[in-house]
């Protein structure tokens, strides 16, 4: 990281375990390697915390602790939303909004089945396709393990074979008995699907709620960038609650916090066989900058220009409406607000091997953090003629 010497201050210890990762590769720990590697040390902590659309409490705490060194304050809202404020140099500074949502896709648990079994339905929009064969954690009264069972092709009549399976066919399955269940389990429990981080080539990363958690690292990345940088602006940071059913923290936190600008932060999808170029970005070439009737031409303008005035990679990405992200919300939040949206290439969406590139996790935030310094009243003028 260009200016970067030693290790920040107020900068967490290096985990001993990213330090391993690093020894297992031969690699050196210079002060460069050091910052990404608490980055995705991170990024392993909260996808591996299971925050579930309206339960996201457990994500939240371990959030707001690695937020909280570099900000002047903490708090959430009624709905949930994690809302962090980074005081700038006036107090008569543009009021600047970033925001990603925390939650993650899950399960709910519909009714206890003869025999022990749970039957559920899904939180958020989870493909049915990748569901058989997961391992979950419930959450009833106790915690539970189980996993997601399907009937097995050898039962499954000739005329069903090679369909697709439905959400009514699955169960999960605790291996407990059918009393002992009803104790601990009830309609209404939720259930997370789990997974480990995974380390792959180069800095490709994959895990379960990399949608939208990649987006909180990207927050995190920025306040540790401005933790250092002089900015006029006053920034509050927010990890949004239920996004994926219905943006529903954003539409609070806007109207709550009234900002001035706004910049969702997402993921969109990466680039994979078969799909058509205009519908994917490519990993490891830095986030891409949307433009469309959603997003404020000037605030594009000024993300790409920044990311180029920086020499920060970036790609182009346009949505012909509004997008499926908490940027939907803020813009016509109020009388309105100037919105921007911000997005890191993941392939896999809304399955527990969600894909991404450290590089790109990177780069958002640098970029993100530097279009905060360049908010002046200035700029603030030209988004009230566009």
């Amino acid at each position: 990281m260009p200016g970067a010497a030693g290790r920040r201050a107020g900068c967490r210890a290096i985990p001993v375990k990213a330090l391993k990762l690093e020894e297992e590769h031969s690699v050196s720990v210079n002060p460069r390697e050091a910052f990404i590697l608490e980055l995705q040390d991170f990024l392993m902590e909260i996808t591996q915390k299971d925050g579930v659309c309206g339960y996201e409490s457990g994500i939240a705490a371990v959030i707001e602790s690695a937020f909280s060194p570099f900000v002047d304050s903490a708090r959430k809202d009624n709905l949930g939303n994690l809302i962090f404020f980074k005081r700038g140099k006036r107090e008569d500074a543009p009021r600047v909004l970033l925001a990603a949502h925390m939650d993650e896709i899950g399960l709910i648990i519909t009714r206890v089945e003869e025999g022990g079994f749970l039957r559920f339905t899904s939180l958020g929009g989870f493909d049915v396709r990748v569901l058989p064969g997961q391992e979950v954690t419930v959450y009833g009264s106790e915690t539970v393990h189980g996993v997601v069972g399907f009937k097995p092709p050898h039962l499954i009549r000739e005329e069903k074979k090679g369909k697709v399976v439905k959400m009514e066919e699955l169960f999960i399955d605790t291996g407990l008995p059918e009393k002992e269940l009803r104790d601990v389990v009830l309609p209404g429990a939720i259930a997370a699907l789990k997974r480990d981080f995974i380390t792959l080539q180069h800095r490709c990363r994959a895990g379960k709620a990399m949608d939208d958690r990649a987006g909180v690292a990207v927050l995190w990345q920025c306040i540790r960038e401005l933790h250092n940088i002089h900015h006029e602006a006053n920034v509050y940071l927010v990890a949004t609650v239920q996004e994926e059913v219905g943006v529903r923290g954003a539409v609070v936190a806007a109207f709550g916090l009234s900002p001035d600008v706004g910049i969702a932060v997402d993921v969109c999808h990466g680039d994979i066989p078969g799909a058509q170029e205009h519908e994917v970005s490519s990993l490891g070439k830095g986030p891409a900058i949307t433009s469309g009737p959603n997003i404020h031409p000037r605030i594009a303008e000024r993300l790409l220009a920044t990311a180029s005035d920086y020499n920060l990679p970036y790609q182009k990405d346009f949505s012909p409406g509004p997008t499926g992200t908490d940027a939907r919300a803020i813009q016509v939040s109020l009388e309105g607000i100037p919105t921007g949206l911000l997005s890191v290439p993941l392939r896999y969406m809304h399955t527990t091997v969600e894909l991404v590139d450290m590089d790109d996790i990177k780069a958002a935030g640098r970029l993100l953090a530097y279009f905060v310094t360049g908010l002046d009243s200035d700029f603030m003028e030209t988004l009230k003629c566009s």
